[in-house]
């Protein structure tokens, strides 16, 4: 029975692709900042973990309780809605720590033992605006596009132990927590010189048209986990294809 460690786990993408890996009798290590067993149907295949991807001691002591993992799933992030003469820089060093040099720290701490073994599968879940430009997303567009550049060039580092390295690109999903967890970040992100442009920008995010459900990025996942030909990057949700396919 093969192992899949996913960080995030409390809401939104991460919590439904722990269900996701549950359901098909996989071990799932869900790990979140505080957690919650109510959260996932109870299980023997099922461990829940503390984990702070900012914090080195929570990686290796979370890592260590997990056992042998064969996938890692990078899905833990921060929203940040702003624009950048806004923001503060510790707001955007909070980003990078977060969305970019956490997966890094927990693919260090994993790949040892995949390596070792010839086996094993990472994958970072990062996001579909690294795709098309928008306005007041340049620092979060940022963090995510350094983790698209840094896994590319690491597949070619581990393709010679066969340990795979792939991408999720999830679109815009409405259902999950990132405006949410973004809000309080936004208090004064946004000059008043910045005001016209957010109100277009807060009327756009209005159109639901094209989204992207939990349920599209887990099994965009569950794909690059499984399929040894799963392309490099894997556009999750509606919205997310037709930005890749250039629509």
């Amino acid at each position: 029975m093969k192992t899949v460690f996913i960080t995030g786990c409390s809401s939104g993408f991460g919590l439904e692709i722990a269900a996701y890996f549950l359901q098909r009798d996989w071990q799932v290590a869900a790990t979140m900042r505080t957690p919650r067993t109510d959260l996932l149907p109870a299980s023997p295949h099922l461990r829940v973990l503390p984990l702070d991807v900012t914090d080195a001691d929570s990686i290796a002591q979370a890592v260590a309780a997990a056992g042998p993992i064969d996938v890692l799933v990078n899905n833990a992030g921060i929203g940040a809605l702003g624009a950048v003469e806004g923001m503060e820089m510790a707001q955007v060093r909070e980003i990078f720590e977060t969305n970019t040099f956490g997966s890094i720290a927990l693919i260090q701490a994993v790949l040892p033992q995949m390596r070792q073994r010839r086996a094993g599968v990472v994958i970072n879940v990062t996001s579909s605006v690294t795709l098309r430009s928008l306005p007041l997303l340049s620092v979060y567009t940022a963090s995510k596009a350094a983790v698209n550049a840094f896994t590319e060039s690491l597949a070619l580092e581990l393709a010679a132990f066969d340990v795979r390295a792939r991408l999720v690109l999830p679109g815009r999903a409405p259902g999950t927590r990132f405006a949410e967890n973004a809000r309080p970040r936004m208090a004064s992100t946004i000059p008043e010189p910045y005001a016209p442009l957010a109100a277009a920008v807060f009327e756009n995010f209005q159109d639901v048209s094209q989204i992207t459900h939990a349920e599209d990025v887990a099994e965009a996942v569950w794909q690059a986990a499984t399929d040894p030909a799963a392309p490099m990057r894997i556009p999750a949700g509606e919205d997310a294809r037709a930005w890749a396919a250039g629509a």
